[in-house]
């Protein structure tokens, strides 16, 4: 199989960074986004001795657009974000497209997420097309380092623990499009996998540390793509619980604001008004770090497994490059993947099922996650 890939919001920080990534590793992905002048620009600064890169202008408000970039066959990488609020059209043009065709995006909120999984999964078995989200810093580190240590308990592991942090000097500083995500993230609903099941639950329920490193680092629970994959690969599975650890001395704050967001969201309308005020105040083009600054952060996940008594079985914790950088990375080599080789199934996947573990590991690799 080699079909074209595409990339939605080429001229987007992320991006940007997943067409650097994609260029350098010999791809020529055709180049989408709203201005056709950026586009032409960009196009000619990452061209070849093929020339410029192949370009079309779209834009999720005009979602004919959007179905426009995606035949039968290829491959559509979107950046364009925050998904819960743009993702809709190019979920909505592979899936139409069908054909073998593939999707993969670079979110990391959890209410787009449970929307894919749930409501997508059916109709891109139907037409045979394949939906990969979160194929970014937001979900993989802790899919590898879980199925990683879920591999090594040899159907021991009913519950699985994992732990997103940062090394280094954090993000080196978030753009504005993960500003806006978490923003509204903290406003919604999350869920969690208990006894085989999902279950609804706040943002930042409950908190919990994990000792690595020499350090005991805190994370606040969130809904991830985890919670729907991981059973799907290791079926003894019961209980998942996903931690993020971006806060530092603030979870406790965080966790009494998530407590007074849920209540006050609950109230007819508001919820809705909070997520207006907050697209508002949060601008979603801002730029992020440079690569100095990236190059002075990394990204560390801690994934344990504990048998039907409580007792650990297994722990395995992996490091890679600033978020953002990893990112770019995991997009350019999934695209890459799909376009050359295909994917194992069809229908919302996470990159294990798509992939295959051993494939899965080598990408993560090559892209600087490794176990540590």
């Amino acid at each position: 199989m080699t079909g074209r890939i595409v990339l939605f919001g080429a001229t987007g920080y992320t991006g940007l960074l997943a067409a650097e990534e994609m260029v350098a590793t010999g791809l020529r992905p055709v180049l989408a986004g709203r201005s056709a002048e950026r586009l032409a620009d960009l196009s000619l600064r990452l061209s070849g001795p093929e020339g410029p890169l192949p370009s079309a202008v779209a834009d999720v408000a005009y979602p004919s657009t959007v179905h426009a970039l995606v035949k039968p066959g290829d491959v559509l990488v979107s950046t364009v974000g925050p998904f819960t609020r743009f993702g809709e059209p190019a979920l909505q043009a592979v899936v139409q497209a069908g054909g073998g065709s593939v999707y993969i995006d670079s979110t990391g909120e959890p209410t787009f997420l449970a929307d894919v999984y749930r409501n997508w999964h059916r109709p891109a078995q139907k037409s045979a097309a394949t939906l990969i989200p979160a194929m970014g810093y937001d979900f993989v580190p802790g899919q590898l380092a879980a199925a990683l240590a879920l591999d090594r308990s040899e159907g021991r592991g009913r519950r699985v623990e994992v732990g997103y942090f940062l090394t280094g000097k954090g993000l080196g500083g978030s753009t504005g499009g993960t500003q806006a995500s978490l923003a509204g993230q903290l406003l919604e609903r999350h869920y969690v996998r208990r006894d085989g099941r999902l279950r609804p639950e706040r943002a930042a329920a409950h908190a919990r540390t994990f000792h690595t490193g020499g350090k005991d680092l805190a994370g606040l629970s969130l809904g991830s793509s985890e919670h729907f994959t991981l059973p799907r690969s290791f079926p003894e599975v019961r209980d998942v619980n996903v931690y993020l650890g971006w806060f530092g001395p603030h979870v406790r704050p965080l966790q009494v604001g998530s407590f007074a967001g849920d209540i006050v969201g609950r109230v007819p309308g508001l919820r809705r008004g909070l997520h207006h005020l907050a697209g508002k105040i949060v601008r979603t083009s801002t730029g992020g770090p440079d690569a100095t600054a990236r190059e002075q952060s990394g990204s560390l996940a801690v994934a344990e497994t504990f048998d039907e008594s409580g007792s650990l079985v297994e722990r395995v914790t992996v490091e890679g490059p600033n978020g953002y950088t990893l990112t770019g990375r995991l997009l350019a080599w999934s695209a890459a993947r799909a376009a050359q080789q295909g994917t194992v199934a069809t229908g919302a996947i996470g990159p294990i099922e798509a992939f295959g573990l051993e494939a899965f590991t080598q990408g993560c690799r090559d892209a600087g996650l490794i176990e540590v």
